[in-house]
């Protein structure tokens, strides 16, 4: 089986992603690469790495943009922020990072609530080429509008464009938003914890598990939290039916905005 092979040869685990998508993601990536059968894609992934590399970018396909759902960026202002500013430093994990869409948005919100400078954020996710893309921080320019009225309406407090200016065929985000942020190859599915932090979001990411590995990493993030921590999943995810339901309260029900209940 192609996922086992994959398993086995580089230590990539997609065994407990949902198997509809994950159908979908292998059979999009046999066109694209020109194989007949997903036999000859295993044939040709086992014995060529640079096939592999061209494999893990159908199988983690990034789907993101900045401010997405801006009622989310909202509630964190709201019910998150005024608890984080009792903090004297701060450790943001931002897990399945992607091409780096949400990290920008979370520091551009930390940065006018005065929190960015006190902050440390660790972006992390499986695909290279997408942490690369992030860490470059250049996004298309005819993405901007959507990104502006995204950004204003999460109550965004300046103009959107004084974040970036177009450069490289795109729009290039200020750096000075990278320089406490720590891109990392983190994988949800083998991987441990490495923080203790006071905000985890994971967004739209769960979708993409089965219960086994959702439970999995619902754990990872009650032990990375903090007491009291703060954990934000997609719109449509939730934790409420895990085996760790009864660990958390919803802070921000509509916005998946859970905290870590005291043990």
């Amino acid at each position: 089986m192609l996922i086992e092979a994959v398993y086995l040869q580089y230590n990539y685990d997609f065994r407990d992603y949902t198997g509809a998508s994950q159908k979908r993601r292998v059979l999009h990536a046999l066109s694209e690469m020109g194989c007949d059968s997903i036999s000859a894609l295993q044939a040709r992934v086992m014995h060529d790495p640079a096939a592999f590399s061209q494999l893990l970018q159908y199988l983690t396909i990034p789907v993101t943009e900045m401010f997405r759902d801006p009622s989310f960026y909202a509630a964190l202002r709201e019910h998150v922020v005024p608890v984080l500013r009792t903090y004297p430093s701060l450790k943001i994990w931002i897990a399945g990072c992607s091409t780096g869409q949400e990290v920008y948005s979370m520091a551009i919100m930390l940065r006018e609530e005065g929190l960015l400078e006190r902050a440390i954020v660790y972006a992390t996710d499986i695909n290279p080429q997408s942490l690369e893309a992030a860490r470059r921080g250049v996004f298309p320019l005819d993405q901007m509008r959507l990104y502006t009225e995204n950004y204003q309406a999460a109550g965004g407090k300046r103009a959107f464009s004084d974040y970036y200016t177009a450069a490289y065929g795109g729009a290039l985000f200020d750096k000075t938003l990278m320089d406490n942020v720590t891109f990392a190859d983190h994988s949800l599915s083998t991987d441990s914890v490495f923080a203790e932090t006071h905000l985890v979001s994971c967004r739209n990411v769960m979708i993409y598990f089965n219960k086994r590995l959702q439970d999995r990493v619902f754990g990872l993030f009650h032990e990375s939290l903090c007491h009291r921590g703060f954990l934000a999943l997609g719109s449509k995810e939730s934790i409420e039916f895990s085996a760790f339901g009864a660990r958390f309260e919803p802070v921000a029900k509509r916005d998946r905005v859970y905290r870590k209940l005291a043990p």
